[in-house]
């Protein structure tokens, strides 16, 4: 008998909780995403994350943790070869990635593969490095809209982003494009993640707006998630934010897409006032692209305490035969050098209204723990290739 009807698994993108044991060998030192923010705000207005435990799992010097928590907590450690999005979403859903993703940040794409993709598109490349996409439009966007280019970029994450003019480039061809990279980038030496059409509006630096008409064109899990296991026995998987992207739609069986962290939150709000039975999984990405990557600890605080207001209203709806789990994908420390991800631990808040004896759990040494987690929940048999191991029955 399953103990819970639904489950909401929320992944505060890129809020680790300290650096891994393995961090050097990524090239990491004392990275640290949330104690280095409160190191430099102080304090945070999080009252919710609060009663569930963060500041019991992860203390800090100026905030006092919660006497009573609501929630278990614990720590799960990364066992895949990487500290990218793909590579943590994955794990959590039970698969381990040996190789990691390949990321262009530092280098942009190869010429080899710019010049077959301008080939094969007819149009020449511009940017081509690692930026935001807001910046990049009002640094390139009039240069591709004047002379018939095509804006490339990337991130920290394995990916390549494509910019198109909805009046100029032609949302098809803008989608053509995105085609032609993803087969490009299929070949081992360029193989990303995904690639991602970037549709927009403007004709001016100012003016230029980015489409949610975007387009994911990502790499399929080489094996099938416990995402699957949910849909083939007739459970529903509810995707807010990027999660459809993530998994190329495997295992989905409704998506939202998201305008930013708080709208995805209160998409998650609303579906938790649908009827439904099985998951809802949401990316909450802001805290990564707007203030991660650009090093901005004071925008991050800010973001946390958004999202704590956000879960706070999640909390008021939420049923009795509800869990919530709140987690992350990676770090992404504001203070560390450079605009790359960070190797780090991550939280894991798990709430039910019914739950009585809340503590620290041992710390899980893979993020599959949410997935072996969450079907066990539904009376599902982990498949053999798989990895994580449930904590339902420690929770009480």
């Amino acid at each position: 008998m399953e103990k819970y009807k639904r489950i909401f698994v929320i992944v505060l993108d890129s809020l680790g909780i300290g650096e891994m044991p393995d961090a050097a060998r990524f090239g990491d030192h004392d990275v640290d995403t949330f104690g280095h923010i409160c190191d430099i705000v102080g304090t945070l207005n999080i009252p919710n994350l609060k009663k569930l435990g963060l500041l019991n799992l992860h203390p800090t010097k100026e905030m006092e943790e919660e006497k009573h928590p609501i929630a278990y907590y614990t720590r799960l450690k990364e066992t895949s070869n990487g500290k990218d999005t793909m590579t943590g979403h994955w794990e959590m859903m039970g698969l381990k990635i040996e190789k990691p993703f390949l990321t262009f940040t530092d280098t942009g794409f190869p010429p080899e593969l710019i010049h077959e993709l301008e080939e094969r598109c007819g149009k020449k490349v511009i940017g081509n490095k690692c930026a935001s996409g807001t910046q990049i439009l009002d640094e390139l966007g009039e240069e591709e809209i004047k002379n018939g280019s095509m804006i490339v970029y990337t991130s920290a994450d394995s990916v390549m982003q494509i910019c198109g003019n909805e009046e100029t480039f032609d949302l098809k061809n803008l989608y053509r494009c995105c085609e032609i990279a993803r087969e490009l980038t299929m070949k081992n030496e360029w193989k990303v993640g995904r690639i991602i059409a970037r549709p927009y509006v403007g004709k001016k630096k100012g003016e230029f707006l980015r489409r949610s008409n975007r387009r994911g064109y990502a790499l399929k899990p080489f094996s099938r998630p416990a995402l699957n296991a949910l849909k083939d026995e007739g459970f529903d998987v509810i995707s807010v934010g990027k999660i459809n992207d993530i998994f190329c739609g495997e295992g989905i069986t409704k998506a939202y897409h998201s305008e930013s962290s708080v709208h995805g939150m209160q998409q998650t709000v609303d579906v938790c006032k649908e009827d439904f039975h099985g998951l809802c999984f949401t990316n909450l990405v802001d805290f990564d692209t707007l203030w991660g990557h650009r090093r901005n600890p004071v925008g991050y605080a800010k973001e946390i305490e958004k999202f704590d207001v956000g879960l706070g209203n999640l909390l008021e709806v939420l049923k009795e035969d509800d869990l919530l789990i709140i987690t992350a994908d990676h770090g992404n420390d504001p203070t560390y050098s450079g605009t790359d991800h960070t190797r780090e631990c991550v939280p894991c808040l798990m709430y039910a209204k019914n739950l009585k004896t809340c503590k620290q759990i041992n710390d899980a040494n893979s993020f599959g723990t949410i997935g072996a987690t969450i079907l066990e929940n539904f009376g599902l048999e982990k498949p053999a290739d798989l990895i994580g191991q449930s904590v339902l029955k420690e929770l009480n």
